[in-house]
């Protein structure tokens, strides 16, 4: 319940003094020059309590952008290891730029003067943002936000909601066609360096990332199985990888010569780190001469000749460790004959002699 006092003001005009009072919650007060003011805040007061909604109004007022970054780097961050830098230089950005706002004064419109911003800055490489680049900050923001509003208690909704993103271009899709697969299988059974082959196999043969197979140990290979199990992916999930074929064979070759000093699969010679493949990979590249190819794209292969053999959407998230479609609406093209079949199947015994 509300009590309004009456008390003398500074001036001699008299000020009216309102507490509300409710059971199990603070005391909320405020002082106005007029008693009509006064009974109108206590009514508002009682209203936004009862309802649930007063004390997240308060609390967006009381903490900056600022203070939700701080607490989402202090608490979060040492939680997502694989991204946390880039994470931690995104959030930083938006700290920067709009640090000194409350939360209650961090709006949509706001934010999405600053994602302008953000596409038509350059990096300190001197280039232009790209969307999808912007569209990362936008999510790193996001998250915070989620959780200042799910966990933390303090907004009652995401001003996220309703911040649109930049339109991204459609996902790159390059991958091997036959002859460039030999030859640069080719190479790289003919590279230095032991390792390059056997990861180029696994890779083509299972759709999983560089980081995946580099970081692999002994432990996560089921070689009677045939199977991998992937204890840390980018979705945080466990995976299992079929293993099968040439890359099978040469795991179980390479078994037969592994060191025990080291659990890695592919160790560096200190054997604490996997090795560095990067300069016998872009020789096999230029022996080969394959252009416009990057490593992450023997996923991309894999990815595509699974569309091409028949596999569906569905198969293909399964396989490559994505957990919606989105991501492989790009081979979609590629199974559109599968997809012609399924249906020329289904027509011809449902329809078969229909007139």
């Amino acid at each position: 319940m509300a009590y309004i006092q009456e008390r003398p003001g500074k001036d001699g005009k008299p000020n009216f003094r309102v507490q509300v009072r409710l059971r199990g919650y603070p005391v909320q007060t405020a002082t106005f020059e007029r008693k009509t003011d006064a009974k109108l805040w206590a009514q508002q007061i009682e209203s936004a309590i009862r309802e649930g909604r007063h004390f997240k109004t308060t609390e967006s007022k009381k903490h900056t952008l600022s203070d939700l970054v701080d607490r989402y780097l202090r608490d979060i961050i040492p939680y997502k290891p694989k991204n946390a830098r880039t994470l931690t230089a995104q959030l930083i950005w938006w700290k920067q730029q709009l640090g000194d706002y409350v939360l209650a004064d961090v709006t949509s419109a706001l934010i999405g003067e600053y994602r302008d911003k953000l596409l038509k800055s350059a990096t300190p490489k001197g280039t232009l943002r790209s969307p999808t680049t912007v569209v990362r900050y936008l999510s790193a923001l996001s998250h915070a936000f989620t959780l200042a509003v799910k966990e933390w208690g303090w907004l009652e909704d995401s001003p996220m909601r309703k911040v649109t993103k930049p339109k991204q271009p459609r996902g790159r899709v390059r991958f091997l066609d036959e002859e460039e697969r030999e030859c640069l299988l080719l190479a790289c059974k003919e590279s230095p360096n032991p390792h390059l082959y056997p990861v180029v196999v696994l890779a083509l043969s299972s759709g999983m990332r560089q980081a995946e197979i580099m970081n692999l140990r002994w432990s996560d290979v089921d070689l009677q199985k045939g199977r991998i199990i992937l204890q840390h992916t980018k979705n945080g999930e466990r995976r299992a990888v079929p293993l099968a074929g040439l890359a099978l064979q040469l795991l179980r070759d390479f078994e037969k010569i592994r060191r025990i000093d080291t659990t890695l699969i592919f160790p560096s010679k200190s054997l604490k780190q996997p090795v560095d493949l990067r300069f016998p990979w872009e020789k096999a590249l230029k022996a080969s001469k394959i252009e416009d190819f990057r490593f992450h794209d023997l996923r991309h292969t894999t990815a595509s000749y699974l569309a091409m053999n028949g596999a569906s959407l569905a198969e293909i998230a399964e396989v490559l460790g994505h957990k919606t479609l989105s991501m492989v609406k790009r081979y979609a093209h590629l199974s559109e004959s599968h997809t012609a079949n399924v249906v020329a199947r289904m027509n011809e015994k449902f329809f078969l002699g229909g007139g």
